[in-house]
């Protein structure tokens, strides 16, 4: 489902609300045959600005103030999802998948490494050479990191997911360590193939490489079961 541009805490909420009803389908309306009415979706969005800290926190890798964050509009976030700190803003491909792990078949490792696999497709796209790099899971080009992943699990159920940089602002970076690794720099899609892209065309490759990696079939839906 694409969500357009939501703001974080909101699109979290949404998450949790989608998770809470995978929950009750467990509880109440699992068919014998194990399958049931919902078995999850995958959000696509962009986010307003705002900085988000993982389960291990990250505001010791802010290299700016809180007030001055504040007085410029950008909060900083708590949220459950692993890692550290990192940024999201317009122009930066979100996707979340909120899923029940058994559905897709994958394990939470495997999740990680299909999200990884997903944006270095999309970028291979754009004729961009991008991999992954023992330092930090996520995707990168050289040495500069140009997508993110955190998850979470509850009771089997996958939230959070991936943030691709497309043709967002990259100068909010700087002022963290992103992800927690000193002397890191991130890229984008825009600075690695010298120009914007349409972030329509992004959604789409976006989608097909989701059903490739996960050997499944997305449906568009025009409205959450919750």
């Amino acid at each position: 489902m694409d969500l357009g541009r939501m703001d974080y805490e909101k699109a979290r909420e949404l998450q949790h609300r989608l998770v809470a009803r995978l929950l009750q389908e467990d509880r109440d309306v699992f068919c014998a045959d194990g399958t049931s009415r919902f078995d999850g979706v995958f959000l696509m969005l962009e986010h307003p600005p705002v900085f988000t800290l993982g389960k291990r926190g990250g505001r010791e890798f802010l290299c700016v103030g809180e007030a001055w964050l504040a007085e410029r509009g950008i909060p900083v976030v708590e949220t459950e999802r692993g890692g550290f700190i990192t940024y999201h803003g317009p122009e930066q491909l979100v996707v979340y998948p909120v899923v029940r792990l058994r559905s897709l078949g994958v394990s939470v490792a495997e999740l990680v490494s299909g999200l990884e696999e997903v944006m270095i497709r999309v970028l291979a796209d754009w004729g961009i050479d991008a991999g992954r790099n023992p330092m930090n899971r996520g995707v990168w080009v050289g040495k500069r990191k140009v997508g993110s992943i955190g998850i979470h699990v509850r009771k089997g159920i996958a939230f959070h997911g991936m943030a691709l940089n497309v043709n967002i602002d990259l100068t909010p970076f700087s002022w963290i360590e992103p992800c927690g690794l000193s002397g890191v720099s991130m890229t984008s899609i825009r600075e690695s193939a010298g120009a914007e892209v349409p972030m329509a065309v992004i959604r789409q490759q976006a989608a097909a490489a989701i059903e490739k990696v996960f050997h499944i079939r997305l449906h568009q839906m025009k409205a959450l079961p919750i």
